[in-house]
C-alpha cells in the first residue's frame, strides 16, 4: 500500500497516530508523519486512520508492482 500525508492540509488533530500508532506519529511540531519503515503498512486500521482524519489529509493506495 502507498500512504501520503499532504503535510500542507494536516492540522495535527492526532486522529491518525491514535488509531494506528504503529504506523503514524505526531512530529515535534505536532503534524503526522510515517514512522520509519512504515511505507509498507498493511491492516485494517490504515485504512480507519485515513478515515479518521478530520481534514482528508491521508491516503491510501494499494500500489501497483
Amino acid at each position: 500500500m502507498r500512504i501520503d500525508i499532504d503535510q500542507d492540509v494536516c492540522i495535527g488533530a492526532g486522529q491518525c497516530a491514535l488509531t494506528a500508532p504503529d504506523v503514524f506519529i505526531q512530529d515535534d511540531d505536532g503534524y503526522s508523519t510515517l514512522l520509519p519503515g512504515a511505507e509498507d503498512s498493511r491492516g485494517p486500521l490504515l485504512r480507519e486512520a485515513a478515515r479518521a482524519c478530520p481534514v482528508s489529509a491521508i491516503s491510501v493506495s494499494e500500489t501497483v508492482g
